[in-house]
């Protein structure tokens, strides 16, 4: 299975980046698609002119035929052939120009699997803590767990931006668009398990179940 997930427990070190605004192209999984490479698999995209990225696309979808080709995706972080952490500055580099539309894939212990569909979805430059852009949605039957981080910052252990008096990420163990807390909450601890109800440092997605998932899998996608 492949997807591109965006779940992180914490920030990498890198210099500060500020807001960019040339026209230089971006590539991703979209491009590779069109041009003519349709089997999905790991390919290297280059978000910015010279850093190459390795990434999983995720070329044909078992849903209708406009959501087939080009999904940029990863699933947590580490290993591109399976948890993988794409990265919070390549994020922004991929959707600062170009438009993209965002599928939020879940499934739980017993198998079953819903989705949730966001038809715009960015994220904002470092200085302004990569901050989530998210919108248009429609749903698959997971129900928007989403929208409530809208235009929230990125909060780690060891950088705290959400709104709440305290951490959000050291109390719910994970990083994310966290509001004061959260709906979602993608990278938290795997469970292994549904676990106990209301796990909200588990890996849920509050408006479909209050379980614990066994997969959250998001994925971006170019809206040429």
């Amino acid at each position: 299975m492949a997807m591109l997930v965006f779940l992180v427990a914490f920030l990498p070190a890198v210099l500060m980046s500020e807001c960019r605004h040339d026209e230089e192209m971006l590539v991703d999984c979209s491009y590779i698609y069109k041009s003519g490479q349709t089997l999905g698999g790991i390919y290297t995209i280059y978000p910015t002119s010279d850093i190459p990225v390795s990434v999983n696309c995720h070329m044909i979808s078992c849903g209708k035929d406009e959501d087939s080709g080009g999904w940029t995706y990863k699933r947590g972080f580490g290993n591109v052939e399976g948890e993988y952490w794409l990265g919070l500055e390549n994020m922004y580099q991929l959707t600062r120009k170009n438009k993209y539309m965002l599928r939020v894939d879940l499934e739980d212990f017993e198998g079953n699997k819903v989705f949730a569909l966001y038809s715009s979805f960015s994220v904002g430059c470092e200085t302004d803590g990569y901050q989530l852009h998210v919108s248009g949605f429609t749903d698959g039957g997971a129900g928007d767990s989403l929208s409530t981080h809208n235009d929230q910052k990125f909060s780690t252990f060891d950088k705290d931006q959400d709104p709440w008096a305290y951490n959000c990420a050291k109390y719910h163990l994970g990083g994310f668009w966290y509001n004061s807390c959260h709906n979602a909450n993608p990278n938290g601890l795997y469970l292994w398990t549904e676990a106990s109800p209301h796990s909200t440092i588990g890996v849920v997605w509050l408006t479909w179940k209050e379980n614990s998932m066994k997969s959250i899998i998001m994925k971006i996608k170019h809206v040429f």
